[in-house]
């Protein structure tokens, strides 16, 4: 005859439900500050790197602006320009 398996319960990776650990609290308080300097590196990294794409196309936008012929101009912008 096969035996049965016994269940084993642990308590130990239960927690009481008024009192549920979170992650922080796992985490020392080193590495959750490292954690924290680093989340903040790359929010100013990819704010830099947004602000560096949106100058690179307004670059590229008066550069093609400015190689543009006279009748490129005039039918870009027509009679929308100031009269002086």
């Amino acid at each position: 005859m096969a035996k049965k398996k016994q269940q084993r319960t642990t308590n130990e990776f239960e927690l009481p439900k008024d009192k549920a650990a979170t992650l922080a609290d796992q985490l020392g308080g080193d590495v959750l500050a490292k954690l924290k300097a680093a989340k903040q590196e790359m929010v100013a990294d990819e704010k830099a790197k947004e602000e560096e794409r949106l100058a690179k196309a307004a670059f590229e936008r008066k550069q093609r602006e400015k190689n543009m012929s006279f009748e490129e101009l005039l039918n870009q912008y027509g009679d929308k320009g100031s009269k002086f």
